[in-house]
């Protein structure tokens, strides 16, 4: 429909799903940007915070998620902190004759 013919409501719709789509591709862009530095940390044997030197602000911490301390080798996307039960990757790891030094990030 061409924008000329739409009446006001129906403008104000349209630029309220292009909003809405410009804020999701900002933050999906973040958040693609942010795995990439995490890994790349994480490739020199370093977490992103201890790059930049971000602590968490006094009790933001509360409920955010552990540090991740295990990746699957064969499947970066699989992080285990340690705490809690082992995923089944890691199970599956052990049983196959790794050790859990052998997933340490």
């Amino acid at each position: 429909m061409d924008l000329e013919q739409m009446d006001l409501k129906q403008l104000r719709d349209l630029r309220g799903q292009v909003d809405r789509a410009i804020a999701n591709y900002e933050d999906r862009r973040k958040r693609e940007a942010r795995a990439a530095a995490e890994d790349a940390a994480r490739q020199h044997g370093f977490s992103l915070s201890d790059l930049t030197g971000d602590k968490p602000a006094r009790g933001q911490r509360k409920g955010s998620a552990a540090e991740v301390k295990y990746a699957n080798p064969d499947d970066a996307s699989q992080t285990w902190s340690g705490r809690g039960r082992r995923p089944r990757w890691v199970l599956d790891m052990l049983e196959g004759g790794k050790s859990l030094e052998d997933l340490a990030v």
